[in-house]
């Protein structure tokens, strides 16, 4: 076995796939970030807020301003630079730390597909995606390479398996695909889309669409892998984001998908690719096919492999956290984020604040549109590490106007997939006798109902 894993890491690859990647990947990062600038969503999001909400540990992490304008158009250049494949080392590096930065400014915006560019945009900084058809092998013959350790290329198809396997394991439970929630919510809202509005009016469809999406995403890393089933594996790809592009509001999300599937493809196909390019833009793609091997230094490949398999370990362990915690995932959301539980919950909350003087007992409620635009408190209303730092924020912001001996207490109902609201946070604890951590929190009212599944 041992040999076999020898021979495995020893075995080279046509770097077209890896140069086609590169490419597609900071197209599609460019037009992400142009998207979200003309969007307005940079002001709307990172300038207009009074409060931003901070992820555990990251809480040094915020917007800068105006400045926040520059770090975005920083982004930006950084990804067309990994598609020209100019300087890509520090372009890479640079969208990496840029892209995570914005990332992290408000947890309000989390999206797993963000999480899943960060952790990409990582991957590649190890990756020799600027070897082969790009301005760095252009202009230095000395990194000009056509041959490449096959491994590098299946890194990047074992994390999109992983992306596409665990969001199909975390599909198998009751209310997912015995009461086709949070489906029956969402799609009967679609009534205006041309020729499918009707349908998605039908119960039957919520329940195929259900049961379609987790058999796909449990499926299709498998289908992409195998030659007899790719090409139709892929055109599933194309159909499948294509419609949820259609029906959810997700972005870029579903394009970018699409592009990274091609990875899977033979390079012959991606040379044709290549030679497309080529031409539309009169570059001489010969120069590049110099049938070259690119060898790393022992010290150096045995650097990069281990960061490599660490890094799988954690992609493939750390969705499993949250089974060290008590009650049920959707409703405490304790090891939910980070885990490819892709739009598996329909929440729906009310949080009223309290503020009380302990000594003398006046007391008062908060107007949380004074502090919260509407965005975040929704996004507030049901998750509890957002309760309990808003409580904390509210606490800081009258003391300093004043107030004393301040405790803060919340009347907090939740909805969760169509079921009636609850409630959530014991009315009775004063929020401020918790920190936020990565210990349970005890003051979660517990869930009346099951959810069976992973």
């Amino acid at each position: 076995m041992r040999s076999s894993i020898t021979k495995y890491f020893n075995t080279y690859s046509d770097a077209a796939p890896l140069a086609v990647f590169r490419i597609g990947f900071g197209i599609m990062m460019l037009a992400s970030i142009i998207r979200f600038w003309l969007n307005g969503w940079i002001e709307k999001l990172y300038i207009t807020p009074k409060f931003h909400f901070s992820y555990y540990g990251f809480e040094w992490v915020k917007p800068l301003g105006d400045f926040t304008y520059l770090l975005f158009i920083i982004c930006g250049l950084a990804a067309l630079f990994v598609a020209l494949g100019f300087k890509y080392r520090i372009a890479i590096v640079t969208f990496f730390l840029s892209f995570t930065y914005i990332e992290l400014m408000d947890k309000t915006t989390y999206l797993n597909h963000y999480y899943f560019i960060s952790i990409l945009s990582f991957l590649m900084i190890f990756l020799p995606a600027h070897v082969y058809y790009s301005l760095d092998a252009w202009r230095n013959n000395n990194l000009s390479f056509q041959r490449i350790p096959a491994w590098f290329i299946d890194s990047i198809k074992l994390l999109l398996a992983i992306v596409y396997f665990y969001a199909g394991l975390a599909k198998i439970n009751s209310d997912w695909l015995i009461r086709a929630m949070p489906l029956k919510i969402w799609l009967p809202s679609k009534y205006d889309i041309p020729l499918l509005g009707d349908l998605m009016q039908q119960e039957w469809v919520h329940y195929a669409f259900s049961w379609s999406g987790m058999l796909y995403d449990l499926l299709i890393p498998f289908l992409l892998l195998w030659k007899r089933t790719r090409f139709p594996a892929f055109i599933l790809v194309i159909i499948f984001h294509v419609l949820t592009r259609v029906l959810f509001p997700i972005g870029m999300f579903p394009y970018i998908m699409i592009v990274s599937a091609l990875i899977f493809f033979i390079p012959p196909v991606h040379h044709r690719i290549l030679g497309k390019i080529s031409s539309w833009f009169r570059i001489k793609k010969s120069y590049f096919d110099n049938g070259r091997y690119c060898f790393y230094k022992p010290k150096k490949i045995k650097f990069i492999r281990f960061v490599i398999v660490l890094f799988f370990a954690i992609q493939i362990l750390f969705p499993w956290r949250y089974l060290a915690y008590p009650g049920e995932l959707f409703w405490t959301e304790e090891g939910f984020r980070f885990s490819w539980r892709v739009m598996l919950m329909e929440k729906a909350g009310f949080a009223q604040f309290k503020v009380v003087d302990a000594e003398t007992g006046k007391r008062f409620y908060v107007d949380n549109s004074d502090f919260l635009t509407p965005f975040q408190e929704k996004q507030m209303s049901f998750q509890p590490d957002f309760i309990l730092e808003y409580a904390h924020f509210l606490a800081d912001h009258f003391r300093k106007q004043g107030h004393e001996n301040i405790e803060v207490y919340v009347e907090s109902y939740v909805g969760l997939n169509g079921r009636k609201s609850e409630p959530y946070i014991s009315p009775e604890v004063n929020l401020l006798n918790f920190a936020d951590s990565f210990e349970h929190k005890t003051f979660i009212l517990p869930f009346n109902d099951e959810i069976k599944g992973l």
